[in-house]
């Protein structure tokens, strides 16, 4: 094919008789279609390439694969931690709420323990009262009081309530309470109880009622 391009049929018939082989050679056609021509170490490096491209592409399948199933693998685990949460949760609310109604039931079984012992020692009053009505004899209505007092502190013993001891003349105020305050001439009588006028008592090592005394000054 005649190109106005080409040196070869662009010349004039004499000078292509005398055109040199190295000329002859240098034909844009060949210029203008490079790849026409592929030399064959060319092809097999494109054939290398395109084996190495296919185990890649393969391998980065396979890699995408495994990361997919990994994240449904977390997503099952995650669901499965979430309903473990949220049974503990009210399993613990269920306990807490179990918890508040039995220390309530105990607390209330307690008072009403306390009152019931109580009612005994009631009805010793009452039937100590009628007994003064028709005593003669004082004596006898006092040693009826003593007994119904006596019951009466052995069973607040019983609940672990006792008296503070009133003997006792350091002044401690987790235990006292200072009602009045006296001068005293003698050193040694100062911050001393002097009087007890109210008991205080003690619940379990625990103050219940504070005693009411008068301190030296």
């Amino acid at each position: 094919m005649k190109n106005k391009n080409n040196r070869f049929f662009g010349r004039k018939r004499s000078e292509r008789n005398h055109m040199t082989q190295d000329q002859f050679k240098n034909n844009p056609l060949e210029e203008e279609n490079p790849g026409a021509a592929q030399a064959p170490e060319d092809v097999a490096a494109d054939t290398a390439a395109e084996a190495t491209e296919a185990p890649a592409d393969e391998a980065a399948e396979a890699t995408e694969a495994e990361e997919v199933d990994e994240v449904g693998k977390l997503r099952e685990e995650l669901a499965k931690e979430k309903k473990e949460y949220l049974f503990l949760m009210a399993e613990f609310d269920n306990f807490r709420k179990r918890s508040l109604r039995e220390k309530s039931e105990i607390i209330k079984n307690a008072g009403e323990n306390v009152l019931k012992g109580l009612l005994p020692i009631v009805d010793d009053f009452e039937r100590g009262l009628k007994a003064a009505d028709a005593a003669e004899n004082a004596a006898d209505v006092k040693e009826g009081m003593q007994l119904i007092y006596n019951k009466l502190v052995k069973y607040l013993a019983a609940n672990g309530v006792k008296p503070i001891d009133p003997e006792d003349r350091d002044f401690d105020t987790e235990r006292h309470e200072a009602i009045s305050v006296v001068p005293v001439p003698d050193e040694a009588q100062k911050g001393k109880i002097l009087d007890t006028v109210e008991k205080g008592y003690m619940i379990n090592d625990k103050v219940l009622r504070h005693a009411k005394v008068v301190v030296g000054q």
